[in-house]
């Protein structure tokens, strides 16, 4: 699949787990809220309008490409929430009608929990909407005790109308072929082996459901730099999320690395030195693991790569 160069992506995060509007951040690719806000909204709108975007257990990322004299906006998952993206969006002085279509890494509700408002807040007819026909199933989480906790149903089309859905497993392009959807991406490290208390209740009985197939990640190919890879929770690993990005893109290159790599929790959390040693043999020049990575794969990334890594926080543009 042919995915287009493009000369430069604006990646602006609407949502993540933490927020930190004091620590400095000594990086050109790299704008903090209050120093973008100033350069586009100026001190006046600020001092009038600005309040702090909240964190929420969620990830959400604004992406836009520039190719020229042509531009596209997208945004890539929705948060937990039913407000926060929204809410944030208004904080930050984002205009949400700009996106062209909602793009969702897989249908847990840290991900598309804001899916509802943030389609009336676009409010636009046949607004497209990419999901992957396994975030309509019936879901939940194996207990201790033997029980599962149901897990809250998708939206409905119905819900989000006038968008809608356009369901895809197979890797797909949006945006004039300068941002790639991965499909669903193929298991073949040894040690990422989905999410392991995942059920879905099928022929009316729980059955163990661990790997996620809805899982996706978004691709670019920023022109002189690589490839750009932004994971919602890489459930198919985010080692697996990489090299299939390397497969269907036809370019090894890898640039950036973005979003929530899933090694939070006493049954993930072996996968961290793994993954750490996989991750450096990618040589990204940016990493920037978020969300469901952890305190301790996070710190053990940045003990790893600390000239690529960044601390991630709401509001934080990336400028590649």
């Amino acid at each position: 699949m042919v995915l287009k160069e493009v000369d430069r992506v604006e990646l602006t995060s609407l949502m993540d787990n933490a927020i930190d509007l004091l620590s400095t951040i000594e990086k050109p690719e790299i704008k903090q809220i209050q120093e973008w806000l100033r350069e586009h909204r100026g001190t006046e709108w600020i001092e009038k309008h600005f309040r702090p975007p909240i964190a929420e257990h969620g990830f959400s990322m604004l992406v836009k490409t520039f190719s020229g004299e042509d531009s596209h906006t997208m945004l890539f998952d929705t948060g937990i929430s039913p407000e926060g993206v929204v809410t944030n969006a208004e904080r930050m002085g984002i205009n949400l009608a700009e996106i062209e279509a909602v793009i969702l890494s897989h249908g847990h509700l840290d991900h598309a929990g804001g899916l509802v408002k943030v389609a009336k807040a676009i409010e636009k007819k046949d607004l497209p909407i990419i999901v992957h026909e396994h975030m309509f199933k019936t879901r939940g989480t194996a207990t201790p005790d033997g029980k599962v906790r149901k897990a809250p149903d998708f939206p409905t089309e119905d819900l989000v109308r006038p968008a809608k859905f356009i369901k895809t497993k197979e890797p797909c392009a949006l945006a004039d072929n300068t941002i790639l959807i991965t499909g669903e991406i193929p298991h073949k490290t040894d040690f990422e082996k989905g999410l392991l208390k995942q059920m879905a209740y099928v022929n009316g009985e729980w059955r163990p459901d661990p790997w996620v197939w809805d899982d996706r990640a978004l691709v670019l190919n920023v022109k002189d730099k690589g490839l750009v890879v932004i994971s919602g929770c890489a459930h198919a690993g985010i080692i697996n999320t990489v090299q299939y990005a390397q497969q269907i893109a036809g370019i090894n290159h890898i640039y950036a690395i973005f979003g929530g790599f899933h090694l939070a929790g006493k049954d993930y959390e072996t996968r961290i030195t793994p993954t750490t040693n996989e991750l450096k043999r990618f040589s990204p020049k940016l990493i920037v693991p978020s969300h469901c990575t952890g305190w301790r794969g996070i710190y053990a990334i940045r003990e790893a790569m600390p000239e690529a890594f960044i601390w991630n926080s709401v509001g934080n543009l990336y400028q590649l």
